[in-house]
């Protein structure tokens, strides 16, 4: 008998809050076009994506009213940037990492020795951009997290026991910029830090858009491309959309800028008329 719940999957990347606005961008311009992801049988969401996915998980965000939020004023939002200094002490860390997990523990310990904001004060802010998404829904959803001790990723959904907001927040836990989550006993920092789009974790379903703001890939962590064929060469059929020139442009130097949100939306939705069709024959099948 075959499984109709494990049809449909789309992947949605982490990428800051330039990437989330993108990424919604570019889902209200497919499905201006015709085709509406957001009823796939499972979303994977990590970071800007977990947020992204929560909401229209929830049902509480018509899609196209969440494009045009994208370009509100950013009340409750704190100003933060992934300065320079920060980005050379990721770049050490994945020179010197053979894994994604070792990655992930050497970037565990910069978060945990960071100066940031409380946990609480970041937690209302995840929970201000969920508004009335505060409950996991019925639909099938996974946040990613990782551990900031072992550096392995685990995917949160409705029957983990966590509240969606914690599990959203530990998803969005920019190590360095963010404190990391204490939650279910353990501790826990950004999803994207296994991989940018976690696409892996739709493995078995027979259809996958991946939608992921950043394309990165290196010797450790794979990117949404190399991701996305391995899922091809499994048997699934695969598209996957990352930023063009004209988008990479509107998300400005600083992907933590919430006033930037509007124009990568505004470019999302211009791009995805490149995917359309392609998308739409994936999908429709």
């Amino acid at each position: 008998m075959t499984d109709t719940s494990r049809r449909t999957a789309l992947v949605l990347g982490s990428g800051g809050l330039t990437g989330a606005g993108w990424t919604v961008g570019v889902l209200w311009g497919l499905a201006e076009g015709g085709t509406d992801l957001t009823e796939a049988d499972l979303v994977v969401g990590s970071s800007a994506g977990a947020v992204v996915g929560a909401q229209l998980a929830s049902g509480a965000f018509p899609l196209g009213a969440l494009y045009g939020s994208q370009s509100a004023p950013p009340d409750g939002e704190l100003s933060a940037r992934l300065g320079l200094g920060r980005i050379l002490r990721y770049a050490v860390a994945v020179l010197g990492s053979r894994t994604p997990e070792e990655y992930g523990r050497k970037l565990g310990r910069l978060a945990g020795a960071a100066r940031t904001v409380g946990p609480g004060v970041r937690r209302e802010v995840v929970a201000g951009r969920l508004g009335d998404a505060v409950e996991w829904s019925g639909r099938r959803l996974l946040v990613t997290a990782v551990d900031a001790e072992s550096g392995e990723l685990t995917a949160f959904d409705k029957d983990a026991g966590v509240p969606l907001v914690d599990a959203v927040t530990a998803s969005c836990a920019i190590p360095g910029v963010w404190p990391v989550v204490e939650l279910a006993g353990r501790r826990w920092i950004d999803g994207g830090l296994h991989s940018t789009a976690n696409a892996h974790l739709a493995a078995g379903y027979e259809r996958v858009v991946v939608i992921a703001p950043s394309a990165t890939g290196n010797k450790v962590l794979h990117s949404p491309a190399r991701q996305g064929a391995a899922l091809a060469a499994a048997g699934a059929r695969v598209e996957v959309i990352t930023p063009d020139a004209a988008s990479r442009k509107a998300f400005g130097r600083n992907p933590l800028d919430p006033s930037r949100r509007g124009p990568a939306a505004r470019a999302g939705r211009a791009q995805a008329a490149t995917h359309a069709r392609a998308v739409t024959a994936l999908w429709a099948q």
